[in-house]
């Protein structure tokens, strides 16, 4: 990976076209087993109404389930870098250093988007700029050059997710909320550092406008004097961003106590972008 300057100025950021579908679902697979669930409601005396329901609730249940796979082996749209990265590295779960925001527990599910199994031992590299819209590392925005936070490198488990404690980002001009992310392949990890291996997708992970207008409204995210840009209006989230449109839970009545993220990346393994 190249190494990069850590004293930038803001940059306009550009985007990537989405990638394609790769799998369907087993028809006679469905087919089959809804035959035999129909001999064995008759072996029981369920007739009629009763045993059409069963039916439809095991129609709808099987279709939920293909689409759910369907989902998990989608080539995720590749989206650009921006100006912000750095290649620092850093193993570790919690990339907050002590800035302050609403809670957020990031889960990276990542699969091999051919064959939808997950892709343990990969590298999920993520970045984001704090609550108010500052990127660690760079001058613009008001931070140093000497700074690390909400920045890190976790390793996927055996089922492919990396888990990262953080804050949910602020944001800067002309961009939606959103986080960085990398994925990198083939490499190693020794004093708390990854090294080596190949960069095998680039992208960005976007937040639901409903919880974006909600934490808008809290402590420090309403210090940010800067107009706050919509998904719908960020050129680069138009570009295949709702492919990565995060699934936001709540923990518990007040979002100020934090929230927790999930998504899925299908990438190419020994891809190269």
């Amino acid at each position: 990976m190249t190494d990069t300057s850590r004293s930038h100025s803001a940059q306009p950021e550009d985007g990537a076209a989405p990638g394609d579908l790769r799998t369907g679902a087993g028809r006679r697979t469905v087919i089959a087993g809804l035959g035999g669930m129909t001999l064995g409601l008759a072996a029981l005396g369920m007739t009629g109404s009763a045993a059409a329901q069963t039916r439809s609730e095991a129609v709808r249940s099987s279709s939920a389930d293909t689409t759910r796979r369907a989902a998990a082996c989608v080539l995720t749209p590749e989206q650009t870098e921006g100006p912000y990265y750095l290649d620092l590295e850093t193993v570790r779960k919690d990339i907050t250093e002590g800035k302050p925001g609403v809670p957020l527990t990031l889960r990276v599910t990542v699969v091999d988007a051919t064959t939808c199994s997950p892709l343990p031992g990969t590298a999920v590299d993520i970045w984001h700029c704090d609550a108010l819209g500052a990127y660690s590392g760079y001058v613009a925005g008001g931070s140093t050059p000497d700074t690390t936070f909400l920045r890190g490198v976790q390793l996927t488990d055996s089922t492919g997710v990396a888990t990262f404690t953080t804050i949910y980002p602020g944001w800067y001009v002309g961009r939606a909320l959103h986080i960085h992310v990398k994925t990198h392949a083939g490499g190693s990890v020794s004093d708390g550092k990854y090294h080596g291996g190949h960069v095998s997708h680039t992208g960005q992970l976007y937040f639901p406008e409903t919880y974006n207008n909600k934490v808008a409204a809290l402590a420090p995210y309403r210090t940010n004097s800067t107009t706050r840009t919509p998904n719908a209006r960020d050129g680069i989230y138009q570009r295949g961003g709702s492919a990565t449109l995060l699934t936001l839970t709540q923990a518990g009545g007040d979002i100020g106590k934090g929230v927790s993220g999930a998504v899925v990346l299908g990438i190419e393994p020994n891809a190269t972008p």
